[in-house]
């Protein structure tokens, strides 16, 4: 049962002589940690005074000491001292920040408050990191010049899943540097720490890769888009942009310092337009090619008959895996027609060459591109890196430590848990943040179709229908945000929020301490963040802002 933490309880104490005002707050935060338990001490009081301590011997706890600061700042005002902890210093009213190897899980933390200090340990500086989320998410988001009242608790708790993820495509419609690095803010908010980027697809490729300048210089820029769901009409309007290797790295630090990985796509060998705009000898045809103006499933793909597109991938993963240092590389494999390579002479004496047969499930087209999904994996594993490819890749012969994202409904999930293959949960029917969010479309902004309301991402169980021994093999889970309809960063934010939080305590909390109106009261108090820090959010499970339902800014 939940204990209740002075839920809206805020009492402003107007002091004499110059002292703060004090406010009371609780612990009421998303995701809602596994265990709380509150005691009739006095409560900690944080103001002008108060100092964070890091342990000496780890330089990562001195950044959580400076993110805390700097959080507390946002709220208050006022930015506390950092400093490091020397043996046998007084810590009376201070935040202590250190490892401590008796915690289990690698992200757990304990957030200890009693009325003299606060301690944060954890059993990594990640977790440390995850106990200065707590504490910022207890404090109010706007407490100008306010001492905090936070009362005597003790909060154990570490997440459910390891791959707690969001995706951003970045192809259908480009989004700058800064915007990258706020929606990563985002992320570290709701304690996830996997940033999928999608960063090739038929309408613009978005990375520089200085072997192939052409990939920028001519795919990362279409000439007009479509106008609507493929209407036909188009805004004859260039759209482009690419992220130089130099930002890709600037943005990976970004997140490393938030603990958040990123993993980059390369989608292959579908969705490949953009390249063979610039590169069109790794066609069947040759073509002419266009970057796409449209959206959708495109027959032209690459030629896996031909040796020199081979060599064009191992050369664009070369530097790939310089810019990222993620364990996992996304190959895509997503939505790959085979009608260009039943026709392409050099794709079927590949066929005959590697001995690629069709049987009753799987025509030797199938086996063609399992042999390029292969071969890719083979060659990252020889740089010691792991492959995530969406569903389709389990078409064929599935290369052996291939992990799956399982986006068409959960079956393929299931199917590779029951392969033994690991999994991470993107049903699209639960975590595809592109969809309406209320069956309302008319009053709601423009976007691709579907329904999936805050409630049902809340609903959302990633290990449904699977054994014991099959779950080990989830990861986690994470949501995608497609752009096809998504032109602006402010229709960007309003179409993750707040679904984030849904799914972030789905990835996070255990299901026996989930619960959806409790989810609600506790999203009142998230909401202020968005709100202070200039997010553009959905209204629609706040019946005070129902005047405000598809207001995109």
């Amino acid at each position: 049962m939940k204990i209740s933490l002075l839920a809206g309880a805020v009492c402003l104490a107007l002091a004499s002589c110059g002292q703060q005002a004090e406010v009371a707050t609780s612990y009421d935060i998303i995701p809602n940690p596994q265990q709380i338990a509150v005691c009739q001490d006095a409560p900690f009081r944080l103001d002008k005074g108060t100092r964070i301590l890091y342990s000496q011997a780890d330089s990562l706890l001195e950044h959580n000491a400076a993110f805390l600061s700097e959080y507390i700042a946002q709220a208050t005002g006022y930015r506390l001292e950092t400093a490091p902890l020397e043996a046998g210093a007084d810590v009376e009213g201070a935040i202590v920040l250190s490892l401590n190897d008796s915690i289990a899980d690698k992200e757990g933390y304990v957030l200890h408050v009693s009325p003299g200090k606060i301690t944060i340990d954890g059993r990594t500086a990640n977790g440390v990191f995850y106990g200065v989320q707590a504490l910022r998410k207890s404090i109010p988001a706007q407490a100008p010049d306010n001492a905090i009242l936070l009362p005597a608790a003790t909060i154990q708790d570490a997440p459910r899943f390891a791959y707690r993820g969001m995706h951003l495509d970045v192809c259908r419609h480009f989004f700058p540097v800064e915007f990258v690095k706020r929606y990563i803010d985002l992320l570290a908010l709701h304690n996830m720490n996997v940033f999928h980027w999608h960063l090739t697809d038929d309408q613009g490729w978005r990375i520089e890769i200085k072997k192939y300048p052409k990939l920028t210089e001519v795919g990362s820029m279409r000439s007009r888009t479509v106008i609507g769901r493929n209407s036909g009409e188009y805004d004859n309007t260039p759209h482009g942009g690419y992220y130089t290797q130099e930002q890709a790295r600037e943005i990976v630090e970004y997140a490393r310092q938030r603990y958040i990985t990123v993993i980059p796509e390369v989608d292959l060998p579908g969705h490949m337009l953009a390249a063979l705009a610039a590169y069109p000898e790794l066609g069947c045809t040759g073509g002419p090619y266009e970057v796409c103006p449209e959206w959708g499933v495109f027959e032209d793909v690459l030629c896996i008959g031909n040796d020199n597109t081979l060599l064009f991938l191992e050369g664009v993963m070369n530097e790939i895996t310089d810019i990222f240092p993620s364990e996992y590389i996304h190959i895509g494999g997503d939505e790959v027609p085979r009608t260009r390579w039943e026709q392409c002479p050099k794709c079927q004496k590949r066929i005959r060459d590697e001995h690629l047969k069709s049987d009753k499930e799987h025509s030797a087209e199938d086996r063609l591109q399992s042999y390029c999904m292969k071969r890719m994996a083979d060659y990252l594993a020889a740089k010691g890196r792991k492959v995530i490819g969406w569903d389709e890749i389990l078409e064929g012969d599935i290369p052996a430590d291939a992990t799956v994202m399982s986006w068409r409904g959960s079956a393929g999930g299931i199917e590779a848990a029951q392969m033994g293959h690991d999994v991470v949960m993107v049903p699209n029917n639960y975590c595809y943040f592109d969809y309406y969010q209320s069956l309302d479309t008319e009053h709601e902004p423009f976007a691709i179709g579907g329904y999936v309301p805050v409630d049902h991402v809340y609903s959302f169980e990633p290990t449904a229908s699977l054994t014991d021994e099959q779950k080990k093999h989830i990861l986690g889970a994470q949501a995608n945000l497609w752009t096809e309809y998504i032109p602006t960063t402010e229709y960007a934010e309003y179409m993750v929020l707040p679904r984030m939080a849904a799914l972030a305590e789905v990835q996070w909390t255990q299901p026996e301490r989930k619960d959806y109106d409790d989810f609600l009261a506790r999203l009142n108090h998230l909401v202020r963040f968005y709100q202070r820090d200039g997010y553009n959010y959905a209204k629609h499970v706040f019946p005070a802002d129902s005047t405000n339902v598809g207001v995109v800014r």
